[in-house]
């Protein structure tokens, strides 16, 4: 596939993807969800170092993968077992940051726990305000977004599953 097909097909613009490609942009999370579905891939596989993951009992913290996105969210993987189609991590929102601009949808489900601060999750329009210790959950097909509005860094774990 060029360069020029996957930006039309993912809706994004060659000289993006071509930063991207070159290591001087990083893409939001967001962005790394379409592409990866116009490649028939998943957003994780990009992030994930290799298969052996999914087969270690224990992740350690110095072997998580970090990746920060073009809004500043840093993703810690903490585990990607693509066998059973999950994939957990530690994100960090700075304050005025998250995860996209506008609301994306792409397959799978979606668990997300705040362990310190508070996000917005926003649900086909409706704005979920959560604090410490809540959870969320729902279909990754439905339209969100995740936000922090607020003053300080919010800290969460993140489930996403590749089935509903």
């Amino acid at each position: 596939m060029t360069l020029h097909a996957l930006a039309e097909a993912c809706g994004l613009s060659s000289s993006m993807l071509s930063l991207v490609e070159r290591g001087l942009a990083s893409p939001s999370i967001g962005s790394l969800v379409v592409v990866g579905e116009a490649l028939g891939t998943t957003m994780s596989d990009f992030l994930s170092a290799n298969d052996e993951q999914s087969d270690r009992i224990v992740t350690r913290a110095a072997d998580a993968i970090i990746v920060e996105t073009a809004h500043h969210v840093v993703r810690r993987m903490l585990k990607e077992d693509r066998y059973r189609g999950i994939s957990i991590a530690i994100n960090e929102y700075a304050p005025k940051t998250g995860s996209n601009e506008d609301p994306l949808q792409h397959e799978g489900y979606e668990y997300g726990l705040v362990l310190d601060g508070q996000l917005t999750v926003q649900v086909d329009g409706v704005s979920h305000i959560l604090n410490e210790g809540d959870l969320i959950s729902y279909s990754s097909r439905r339209s969100h977004r995740i936000w922090n509005h607020g003053d300080r860094v919010a800290r969460t774990v993140w489930f996403n599953t590749t089935r509903e």
